[in-house]
Formats: structure tokens, C-alpha cells, sequence
């Protein structure tokens, strides 16, 4: 049985709409915080297409006002399951911008778990977007995504080997230094800059690294602010460097 379901949540950016509405409202915008690879037809009744691992899910804009309003709605399943997304852009005096965002629809039979999982999902993805319009603004991110089947072995266990083959302490606090050599792929050096139970972010020069670890699974979301051809390598570099991990842990 679906079960309807609201989110609100709110940030102010350091920077003015204009550029914020690029990141919200165009492929290349949200490739460079949110995830997957991202198509967007700059209109109202265009289609915005998001591509996660081959996973790919379209959705219809049903607004389109540059530097105001942004939305999209997913098609109705059979189940009655469906997501909406609004995005809402007022400046502020000093060159801020204050961010709404409304992320609504039906979730399906779990719908508990489900709602759960978006809610503690959404500070963490406007975080990165915080550090993706103070740390890269200007520069276009590429996505890597890349993941892992951890069969039976514990969260806990999991997030240790993820600490381990980033040269972290287990406690993975903010602030922290992180450093990786992913085999054929430059050194990675930075700081974490977020970490819950369920995820944490590492800010280097060059990019914003994900690491989610789900039951069963090790995901990876990374937005790297380089060249075409480095992201593409790094995805192969990236699948190889967890399951390396985990093989070791």
C-alpha cells in the first residue's frame, strides 16, 4: 500500500541565484553535487533524466523559472509510487541565497524505512552542494559512481575497512585527513568534511568523495572537477580500489 510522504529542508549558499540555479537546473549542475549522470530539457514540460549505475529514471518539469523555481515529477507506477522535487531560490542582500527544497511523492509497502532513509539522505546532499558552490563554483564536475556487494559482514566492520584504506582513525571525524592511492589513478589526499553513520564525504583539491556504505553494500558517489577522460578512469580505479578493500578487511 503506498503511503504519501513531505520533506522540506532549507540552506543558504554563498553565492547569488544565478549560479545556484545552474546547479540545481541543469545536467551539468547537479552532476557536480547530487548523484549519477543528469540530462535536463531547460523547460516546463521538458524531461529531466537522472542515470545512477544504469539505472536510469526520467521525470517531467513542471516548472521552469530561472533563478526561482525549478520541479519535476516522476510518472506514476503501478503501485501509485512517485516523486516530486521543487526547488524553490530567493537571494539575500550580501550576494547569499536561500534554498528550499520540497521532496514529495508516494513511497511503496516499507514506506517507514524508505522515508527514514530520504529524511537523513537530504542534509547530507545539500552539505555537498554547500561545498561544491564554495570550494569548486565555476568548475563542472564529473560523476564516478562505483559500488560493492559486503555479503554478510557488519556495518561497523565495513566502515573500519573503509577507514583503513583511507589512512582515517575509526571514529572518521570531521576535520580529519584522508589519503588513498587507487591503483592507476593519482594519490588522493583531503579532509572529511562530513560523517554520519551511514556516510562520509572527503574534500580534496581536485573533488568531493563519497563513501556510503548501505546494508550489503558499499556506494560510492564522486564528483571530480578535472578532465572527461580522469573521471572515466576513475570509476575502473575506484570499483577496483573497494573491492581491494574489502578483500583485505
Amino acid at each position: 500500500m503506498s503511503h504519501p510522504f513531505e520533506i522540506e529542508q532549507e540552506i543558504v549558499l554563498p553565492t547569488d541565484p544565478d549560479q545556484v540555479w545552474e546547479a540545481i537546473a541543469t545536467g551539468p549542475g547537479i552532476e557536480s553535487w547530487f548523484m549519477g549522470r543528469n540530462e535536463v530539457d531547460p523547460r516546463e514540460g521538458g524531461t529531466a533524466v537522472m542515470d545512477v549505475g544504469g539505472n536510469r529514471e526520467e521525470a517531467l518539469v513542471t516548472a521552469y523559472e530561472p533563478g526561482k523555481r525549478f520541479a519535476t515529477r516522476t510518472g506514476t507506477a503501478a503501485d501509485g509510487r512517485f516523486m516530486a522535487f521543487e526547488y524553490l531560490i530567493e537571494g539575500r542582500e550580501g550576494g547569499s541565497t536561500v534554498l528550499r527544497v520540497v521532496h514529495s511523492g508516494m513511497l511503496g509497502d516499507d514506506w517507514q524505512d524508505e522515508y527514514d532513509a530520504l529524511r537523513r539522505g537530504w542534509p547530507f546532499h545539500l552539505h555537498t552542494l554547500r561545498e561544491y558552490l564554495t570550494h569548486f563554483r565555476g568548475r563542472t564536475g564529473r560523476p564516478v559512481f562505483a559500488m560493492a556487494q559486503t555479503g554478510e559482514r557488519p556495518a561497523p566492520r565495513v566502515r573500519a575497512a573503509l577507514a583503513r584504506g583511507l589512512a582515517l582513525p575509526a571514529g572518521i571525524a570531521v576535520g580529519a585527513r584522508a589519503h588513498a592511492e587507487p591503483a592507476g589513478l593519482p594519490p588522493v589526499t583531503g579532509e572529511v568534511t562530513w560523517s554520519d553513520e551511514e556516510r562520509f564525504e572527503v574534500r580534496t583539491a581536485d573533488g568531493l568523495y563519497t563513501f556510503h556504505h548501505a546494508p550489503g553494500l558499499v556506494l560510492m558517489f564522486h564528483h571530480l572537477f578535472g578532465p572527461d577522460a580522469a573521471a572515466t578512469a576513475a570509476e575502473a580505479g575506484w570499483q577496483q580500489w573497494v573491492a581491494d578493500v574489502l578483500a583485505e578487511h
